[in-house]
């Protein structure tokens, strides 16, 4: 067997549906899966999400205080006042700080910007931030993506005779900030038909009531922080992405022009994960670094030098920003494992003195991916006593609402459910701990640790065709609520497979069934080859895409898990290097099976000792518990009853066939029974023989083996044919008449060349049908 790394949650469509799909909308089966799995149910939904570009935007005002936020802005414009945009910075805020100068600065506004540090000031709204603005003479801030929990901060602003409109998309607090206008799709009571836009969707939507008509040029900006955030891309989100990644790739933004040119990608290449995976990282590292300013000015600035010099920078940034992330990461492991391992700990809160507070939540982010467990990562203030810090989630741990619980030891948190930043005293770190590990006992369970993959749909290798990949990408842009599609090939056999990379750490195979044949690879997993047999047959998960080589076009699969969900026997037995074996394949899951002690004598210096089981006899493999273990036979037994006695109490999930022999019984000259009539006669006729003088003459004259007569000598001593005294062999007289099988050395030595054709001089396939046959006899 082979676990996969995750549990593979196969969702279940209903065929009905999926044959109404495929006939109303000239569709393949498994794109109809697809859209089903996305919560489209009808067919008029599965053809709007088909066609994203002919829907059209919710109106602005549908949004509470919409029409306030708007004709206070005007007015603020109408008399010159100045205005403050007040964003956050992360890439979803610097995103709606750029559109909100855009929309502002196009409609004659005195607007200028300020965006928190994140060291010295925290995340949102601050007094001392508010200060200033109100020094600065202005009487009108807006703020983007921050503000629903400022309530303290916004009755600080009334008493500072400013006006302060939030616009934000965090989850709302129980008590609400007594704004001029609050703009936000989950306010209570809101009826806007759609609750999940970023802060740059809500700060768009603004933007959108202001200028009367839709901002279609504010899309590429959109895009960026609506993919960065990971917030569902369906319905608006969806709009805004699609949209907005058309606008992408005819840009006219000096900045984002320099920003794609140093992340080295081509315009006619752009999708969500140039977003995901290489603006959103570079444009983050800035505020996790220092102020966030540099990339709002990025964005918005139209000279090209300046653009270059603000690039490079912030590519700088990022590439220190990987370092310390590496270096910190690398800190919290070895304080999880030392101080709070995760199987005693359902919440894992790891904290630093001095680590960068900028990067914890992606550190969060690694160790959720490593451990598997809702992790919180708090970089310490000793001086201050503040820890500051990021969290992220699993499925079925709602992290805001679980923090919700600690508020009285949380002064400032905010968040989703599966993500969260928080500021607290010190002090608490270690009750916070405590608090949450035992909510958390409470609600999760041992299978909640495994790691999910959903799966789209069970898929034949027939389906796997460039038709069929083709029509999934109508459902891009990829992201949260709309996953890239996996599929699960179940129980195929591989043609091929091998490690490539300059590492060889990579997997590359091909799979066939029904005739069909599939190129696949899978990055990082090249390990697999050491754990899958020649003619296993494997389970695959991955995403499907086409590979365009040579101007060819082929269908593969980008492997992300593989599993074997039978027994496997590994073969080791042709000149096998015992010590590279324990050196290199050995792992500790392991057990060693011997069956001559004399074996683990002569190996003892290459054997991992704590793990070898010595069988001396039946009775002790009858009570061995191999059931679903990974074994390696190490020598044979005497005879396959053995063997059977082994797996009584059950089948290994893999067995490592080495073999070890001290003699290769089966290429000996076995006696006939004409070799012992005749050895007989000469015993008769010659009287008494001296084996220790002439057994090497007799040997030369019979053209035998000095072996072949010692055997047959004790044969005839078991049998009591015989007697030996010294060396030297004489004939009982009127001995009685037995069959040779009745004497143990006859029937072991057949038995020794038996198990030895069976185990050792056979094929792989033979190897495999032998222990599948063993397996019946067991339980039978």
């Amino acid at each position: 067997m082979l676990q996969s790394k995750k549990r593979w949650n196969v969702q279940e469509c209903d065929e009905h549906l999926v044959n109404e799909f495929v006939e109303n909308l000239n569709i393949t089966p498994l794109v109809a899966s697809l859209l089903l799995n996305r919560g489209m149910t009808t067919v008029e939904a599965a053809r709007e999400f088909l066609h994203v570009d002919a829907q059209t935007f919710h109106d602005p005002f549908l949004l509470h205080d919409m029409d306030k936020a708007v004709a206070r802005i005007q007015q603020a414009i109408d008399h010159n006042e100045k205005i403050m945009i007040y964003g956050d910075y992360d890439a979803d805020g610097v995103s709606s700080t750029s559109v909100m100068l855009s929309a502002l600065q196009q409609l004659g506004a005195d607007v200028d910007f300020y965006i928190p540090n994140r060291f010295t000031e925290g995340y949102g709204p601050n007094k001392a931030a508010f200060d200033k603005i109100s020094a600065g003479g202005y009487q009108l801030v807006i703020t983007v993506d921050t503000g629903i929990s400022a309530v303290e901060e916004t009755a600080y602003a009334r008493e500072l005779n400013f006006d302060l409109i939030i616009t934000d998309h965090h989850e709302p607090g129980p008590v609400l900030p007594d704004a001029y206008a609050i703009i936000h799709p989950k306010l209570p009571g809101s009826t806007y038909p759609f609750k999940e836009l970023a802060g740059v969707g809500v700060a768009f939507k603004l933007a959108h009531a202001l200028l009367g008509e839709l901002p279609e040029h504010l899309l590429e900006l959109a895009v960026i922080g609506t993919i960065a955030d990971l917030v569902p891309l369906v319905d608006e989100n969806r709009l805004i992405a699609r949209k907005g990644l058309d606008y992408l790739k005819l840009t006219k933004r000096t900045g984002i022009e320099a920003l794609l040119s140093v992340c080295g990608v081509k315009r006619e290449e752009i999708n969500e994960d140039t977003i995901g995976f290489a603006m959103a990282p570079r444009i983050n590292a800035v505020g996790r670094l220092q102020d966030a300013d540099p990339a709002v000015h990025l964005l918005m600035t139209t000279n090209s030098e300046e653009a270059k010099v603000l690039a490079k920078e912030i590519d700088a940034l990022n590439k220190e920003r990987q370092q310390i992330v590496n270096d910190i990461t690398e800190e919290a492991v070895e304080f999880v494992e030392g101080m709070y391992p995760p199987d005693e700990n359902s919440v894992l809160i790891v904290e630093g003195e001095g680590w960068n507070a900028g990067v914890v939540g992606i550190v969060a982010s690694r160790l959720v991916e490593k451990f598997y467990r809702p992790t919180i990562v708090l970089s310490i203030d000793s001086e201050n006593r503040v820890a500051k810090g990021s969290a992220r989630s699993i499925e079925g741990f709602d992290l805001f609402a679980n923090l919700s619980k600690c508020r009285d030891i949380l002064p400032h948190f905010g968040g989703h459910p599966m993500a969260a930043g928080m500021t607290l005293n010190s002090d608490d770190v270690e009750e916070l701990r405590r608090r949450l590990n035992e909510q958390a006992s409470n609600v999760l369970t041992e299978q909640d640790f495994i790691p999910i993959t959903s799966v789209d749909r069970v898929c034949t290798t027939e389906e796997i065709t460039l038709e069929n990949i083709e029509q999934m990408s109508a459902l891009a842009p990829f992201g949260m609520h709309n996953p890239k599609p996996k599929v699960l090939i179940k129980d195929v056999h591989t043609t091929s497979m091998r490690k490539i990379g300059a590492n060889k750490n990579h997997l590359k195979l091909v799979f066939e069934d029904s005739g069909v044949s599939v190129d696949a690879v899978g990055f990082g997993l090249g390990y697999i080859l050491d754990e899958v047999s020649p003619i296993a047959k494997v389970s695959l998960v991955g995403e499907l895409s086409i590979n365009e080589w040579n101007n060819m076009r082929k269908p593969q699969l980008m492997v992300e898990d593989i599993s074997v969900d039978e027994w496997q026997v590994f073969d080791y037995r042709s000149a096998v290097d015992v010590k590279r074996f324990f050196q290199q394949v050995f792992t500790d899951q392991m057990k060693v099976v011997a069956f001559h002690a004399s074996t683990i004598d002569k190996y003892k210096s290459l054997l991992p000792m704590e793990h070898v089981v010595l069988i001396q006899n039946e009775e002790q493999a009858k009570a061995c518990m191999f059931a679903g273990e990974q074994i390696v036979l190490l020598d044979l037994p005497p005879s396959q009853k053995w063997l059977e006695c082994l797996f009584i109490q059950g089948i290994p999930s893999r067995i490592y066939a080495i073999f070890l022999t001290e003699e290769d019984h089966y290429f000996d000259t076995i006696p006939t029974r004409d070799h012992f009539k005749w050895f007989y006669g000469f015993l008769a006729k010659k009287g008494p023989f001296d084996l220790k003088r002439y057994k090497e003459d007799l040997a030369i004259h019979k053209g035998w083996s000095k072996e072949t007569i010692d055997f047959m000598a004790k044969v005839f001593f078991e049998l009591e044919f015989v007697t030996i005294n010294n060396g030297l062999i004489s004939l009982v007289k009127n001995s009685a008449k037995r069959d040779l099988i009745e004497s143990a050395t006859y029937r072991q030595k057949q038995q020794q060349i038996e198990i030895e054709k069976n185990f050792i001089y056979t094929s792989y396939v033979q190897l495999k049908n032998q222990f599948q046959d063993i397996f019946k006899r067991s339980i039978e």
